[in-house]
């Protein structure tokens, strides 16, 4: 089943919601506004819900300045300079998506947490990748893709009808192929394979790239990053564990009558157990991960030349 970063948001959004049991205000935009727009209009049934502060629009954060409870307009705060706040970016927005009143933790942050987690997962988890190369007499050093990070093993084609692609365990590959000097090497890497191949026949190069991160609501997980879909759980334990701890960092800002108070009900401490609860289930399944990548694609192929 095909996971999409919205879901993946909605599940890691879902999960530390759910941990500070925080209720959020809404409301919705009444009319379709432009990215360059100052004022909005919103739902005037829910308007209550919205005041002076930060909203969230979709991924862009709003400065809001006053409200018309009347006619439903919401002025922005000084203007352009109050769209697209805390490296969100202004956008247009259509009528009826949602408004969500001085959000815990933004779209925008659910998403850096996401693509910084994914981006971790390398290299203990890889994504695969392959080219193969035809064999020529003469020449035993050959261009890599720029996309190689590293080569995980090589194998090449046999002379005649068995059809098997024999290991080839001797073999360097070099991150810094010469790129002045010759254009044998355009990506600047490259494989010097020292085994016996038949000229003419071909050679598989597989190799390990890092992810790509994601960045429309609709791309999908595995397609877009590379990684197998069962790896997404992995993914949300980690952005889990990088946002919790900003709970604690929240109440700094209490005055100590608060911080009083709330202590009993919310003892200081308890966000980042939690988050380290969610980096063990992270590490635990990144460990089982990798293991299982080892089993399947094992990397029996490596250098033992001199």
């Amino acid at each position: 089943m095909a996971t999409s970063f919205e879901q993946i948001m909605g599940r890691v959004r879902t999960a530390i919601l759910g941990f500070t049991q925080d209720q959020e205000q809404y409301s919705s935009l009444a009319q379709s506004m432009l990215s360059t727009d100052t004022s909005f209009t919103i739902d005037t049934g829910t308007d209550q819900n919205v005041f002076r502060g930060t909203l969230e629009i979709e991924d862009e954060l709003i400065l809001i300045n006053s409200i018309d409870r009347t006619t439903g307009i919401v002025q922005v705060m000084a203007g352009l300079n109050g769209r697209g706040r805390d490296n969100t970016v202004a956008a247009a927005h259509n009528s009826g998506v949602l408004i969500t009143m001085a959000p815990k933790f933004p779209r925008q942050r659910l998403k850096d947490a996401i693509n910084d987690t994914i981006l971790a997962m390398y290299p203990q988890l890889v994504v695969f990748g392959s080219t193969e190369i035809t064999k020529l007499a003469p020449v035993y050093e050959y261009p890599l893709p720029a996309a190689v990070d590293d080569v995980w093993y090589v194998v090449g084609q046999l002379v005649g009808p068995t059809k098997i692609w024999q290991p080839l365990p001797n073999w360097r590959y070099n991150p810094m192929a010469d790129t002045q000097a010759t254009t044998d090497f355009p990506s600047g890497k490259s494989i010097q394979i020292f085994d016996f191949v038949t000229p003419g026949r071909q050679m598989k190069v597989v190799y390990s790239t890092t992810p790509t991160p994601l960045v429309n609501n609709s791309d999908d997980y595995a397609t877009t990053t590379g990684f197998p879909e069962r790896t997404v759980d992995i993914v949300v334990f980690g952005a889990i564990s990088r946002l919790l701890p900003t709970y604690e960092a929240a109440r700094l800002q209490q005055h100590s009558i608060e911080a009083t108070e709330r202590s009993p009900l919310v003892p200081a401490g308890s966000a980042a157990k939690a988050a380290q609860y969610y980096m063990a289930l992270y590490q635990q399944r990144l460990d089982a991960e990798r293991a299982r990548m080892m089993e399947e694609i094992p990397n029996f192929a490596t250098f033992q030349g001199s």
